[in-house]
């Protein structure tokens, strides 16, 4: 009897690492899938200047229409997360006076990296802003 219980033990022991194993390989195998973008704002192409701006300060984002090119900053300063207040000509960080041109690159500090540029994509004569 003493024999039995040890290979069924050891069967069960046996079993329960090669569930182990390739739930680990598994893991590292097989691709994670890579989540939907979530949609930050839906604009309408139309509503948006040449050469001007729509500022959405709940959404922390503002669109750009510059001639032929339209992107979208994050209104989040890159220093310690203020949100930007958008002029004609730059965006300016309230809290610690960092500078930032409309491209969104550093004029002045003390933030050393630019704002975060999302992405858009085009739906018809919408455009969405996605995170």
């Amino acid at each position: 009897m003493e024999k039995s219980d040890r290979t069924r033990r050891r069967f069960i022991k046996g079993l329960a690492l090669a569930g182990l194993t390739l739930g680990v390989l598994w893991r590292f195998l097989v691709p994670a899938r890579k989540p939907e973008p979530e949609v930050l704002l839906e604009v309408d192409q139309t509503d948006i200047p040449r050469g001007g701006a729509l500022v959405y300060r709940r959404s922390r984002i503002v669109v750009i229409r510059r001639d032929t090119e339209i992107y979208a900053l994050s209104l989040v300063c890159t220093h310690l997360g203020c949100t930007v207040n958008v002029t004609p000509d730059k965006l300016i960080c309230p809290c610690h006076r960092s500078v930032f041109n409309r491209d969104g690159q550093v004029l002045e500090g003390p933030s050393n990296r630019p704002l975060e540029r999302l992405r858009i994509e085009e739906r018809g004569a919408t455009l969405v802003v996605l995170a």
